[in-house]
């Protein structure tokens, strides 16, 4: 049983339109519940917003679909759900300060819907954690489309009727939670898995072949910190550099073949048990094969073989990371996905996307299609040089009634003129504003994604830009409560 909020009034309860918020607070989090208050009160953007949170229910097994809102446990309420997600993610939080901010902060729980001093009520961590990653990253979008409509209405003029909107977009780079992909790390991780779940599946089974497996991970973490320890030599004589590369290669050799035992005892005993829990013999064939494919590349290393690019696994956790090398000064090399974001004038973000395997000329013509789908009065689009592509200039051409992306390489004398242009210089003065919603979509949490897979990731996204509209939404409505508050001046003594 499940709903989005409890209307019903309870002794000593603060209605969430009543909560009051320290205007001199210069914190995140008053201004992020007060565009959460702003949703609450205005009841047009609140019927949709809860209408997008009905739809927030855990799924039921495989093919029948979400859960019963009306039948079952007590679950949290949707807007609960909203609430927690959006503060973690607008104060770049993790689940356990949230935990602590949700059973401690008094204002957060007033907008829960607690009571100041009758109510008890806690919220454990894992609850906290198995109700946030019910949204997904279609619900999110949804959602964020309402808060960016609600917050045009704010900054629109009554005697606008077209209201155009002037559109930048950008990429940069989420990173994700993983360490820097040696071979040798990944290929420790890999069997350091298999090894795990040898273990505990032959515990649970009875047996004890698997019952000295913590020393045998840590005698191959030995051997692995053994050749992480060997430098090349960078002696001018060539007969010492041939030795130390000879025993960077012995080290390599001996910590293959450490692994290799192992990894031959871990598909003995998949074989052995393999027709007793399939879901756990996929787990563990599963790191098998990452770890075959490490010491394939290792051994093909020790051969001074270069591997190609698209070989490489990055990551055995997080598959979906990629290496990426914008040119940046000071930081050569990002581990995460790309993600594009269009943000209009305002300050509000329209629309993003997460870039797997493309780059930012592949996404310019179809994240501005879909932004135009969800904004018919998009008129401009900035982009930069990145951008670029002869196809994408005459494309968006056609979308829009102004494009700004600055072709790469020499310029025509046409192409100079037009770049040349007050109005095309104007905007490409403003594109750089971008940069703005970026660094603070990174302050606010999207600087690394702490949670796992793909899904994970998209969802994390999802809800950052969502997390930033709000709290830009609520500090409009700060601005609106000061105007409105604001006593008369008085004259100076």
């Amino acid at each position: 049983m499940r709903s989005v909020i409890n209307h019903q009034m309870m002794f000593g309860r603060t209605d969430i339109s009543a909560i009051v918020f320290d205007p001199k607070s210069r914190d995140d989090i008053p201004k992020i519940l007060r565009g959460l208050q702003g949703i609450y009160t205005d009841e047009e953007l609140r019927k949709r917003v809860f209408a997008i949170l009905e739809e927030v229910r855990p799924e039921r097994k495989k093919g029948e679909g979400k859960a019963d809102p009306n039948t079952g446990r007590p679950g949290m309420e949707q807007w609960a759900i909203l609430v927690l997600g959006v503060v973690r993610l607008g104060i770049n939080a993790d689940y356990d300060r949230l935990h602590e901010l949700v059973n401690h902060h008094d204002t957060l729980r007033q907008m829960l819907g607690h009571n100041d001093w009758t109510d008890k009520t806690s919220y454990e961590l894992q609850t906290i954690k198995d109700n946030v990653r019910l949204f997904t990253p279609e619900l999110l979008d949804r959602i964020n489309q309402e808060i960016v409509r609600a917050g045009h209405t704010l900054v629109k003029k009554k005697e606008e009727e077209n209201f155009p909107l002037m559109a930048r977009g950008d990429s940069f780079v989420v990173e994700t939670n993983v360490h820097f992909p040696a071979d040798t790390s990944q290929l420790f991780d890999a069997i350091r898995k298999a090894i795990e779940v040898c273990a505990k599946w032959s515990f649970d089974e009875g047996l004890s072949q698997w019952r000295q497996y913590d020393h045998n991970i840590r005698h191959i973490k030995r051997m692995r910190r053994i050749v992480q320890q060997l430098k090349h030599s960078t002696s001018k004589k060539p007969e010492k550099k041939a030795l130390k590369d000879q025993q960077i290669k012995q080290a390599l050799l001996d910590y293959l073949a450490a692994v290799d035992y192992q990894l031959q005892r871990a598909v003995r005993t998949g074989a052995e048990l393999g027709g007793l829990n399939p879901l756990r013999l996929s787990q563990l064939n599963g790191y098998i094969a990452h770890a075959e494919v490490q010491m394939g590349q290792i051994r093909r290393r020790i051969n001074d073989e270069v591997i190609p690019h698209a070989e490489k696994v990055f990551s055995i956790f997080q598959p979906h990371t990629e290496w990426i090398s914008k040119g940046k000064a000071g930081v050569p090399v990002e581990l995460g996905l790309r993600v594009c974001i269009i943000e209009d004038q305002y300050r509000f973000i329209l629309h993003h996307q997460v870039m797997e395997k493309v780059v930012d000329s592949d996404i310019a013509v179809s994240i501005i299609e879909e932004t135009k789908q969800r904004f018919p009065n998009l008129r401009s689009i900035s982009y930069d040089k990145g951008f670029h592509s002869p196809d994408n200039q005459r494309d968006l051409k056609a979308l829009l009634e102004k494009v700004v992306m600055p072709k790469k390489g020499k310029l025509s004398k046409i192409d100079k003129a037009h770049e040349s242009e007050p109005e095309f210089r104007r905007l490409r003065r403003q594109h750089s504003a971008v940069e703005s919603a970026i660094n603070a979509l990174e302050v606010h949490g999207l600087d690394i994604c702490p949670d796992d897979g793909i899904k994970g990731f998209n969802r994390y996204v999802a809800l950052a830009v969502l997390a930033r509209n709000i709290h830009r939404y609520g500090a409009l409505l700060y601005k609106q409560d000061a105007k409105r508050h604001r006593g008369p001046y008085k004259k100076a003594a």
